[in-house]
């Protein structure tokens, strides 16, 4: 990608009024994203093949039983948060048993903050994403066992 096709891209994001647009094309991945004053730009160059993880590594991966228990997914492309703001306590904790309406989390969308509540009654086992991050619908973010 060169500076010209950057240029492109912005003036397509200022065009539209896009906050944030996101290309991916021959092992090539630019991000440019709008900020308070000025314009975020990532270029990740992504490999063309797998890392393959150490043989050691695999081999106690393979050992380990798959996670038993319920996922509770992402509805939606957002942003994780595990608590109502940076100073508050986590709205649930690893073996904490939750009841269905229990708020969980907060997906933020579009600076809309989104409350995520239980559907099941349970005991969380593993929280899956991480604070702070972007998630992916569909995405696992907690792993509860039912009781």
């Amino acid at each position: 990608m060169n500076l010209k096709e950057l240029k492109e891209l912005l003036g397509l994001m200022e065009e539209h009024q896009l906050g944030e647009i996101e290309i991916e094309r021959e092992g090539l991945r630019v991000r440019l994203k709008k900020s308070g004053g000025g314009t975020e730009t990532v270029i990740q160059h992504l490999s063309a093949a797998p890392t393959a993880l150490p043989a050691a590594a695999a081999a106690s991966a393979a050992a380990l039983p798959p996670p038993k228990g319920v996922t509770i997914n992402s509805p939606m492309v957002g942003t994780f948060y595990r608590a109502p703001s940076p100073e508050s306590p986590p709205f649930v904790e690893l073996g904490q048993t939750i009841e269905p309406g229990k708020v969980i989390c907060i997906l933020e969308a579009m600076k809309l903050m989104n409350e995520l509540k239980a559907e099941v009654k349970g005991r969380i086992v593993q929280v899956l994403a991480e604070n702070g991050q972007p998630v992916e619908f569909g995405q696992p973010l907690f792993l509860i066992e039912p009781l």
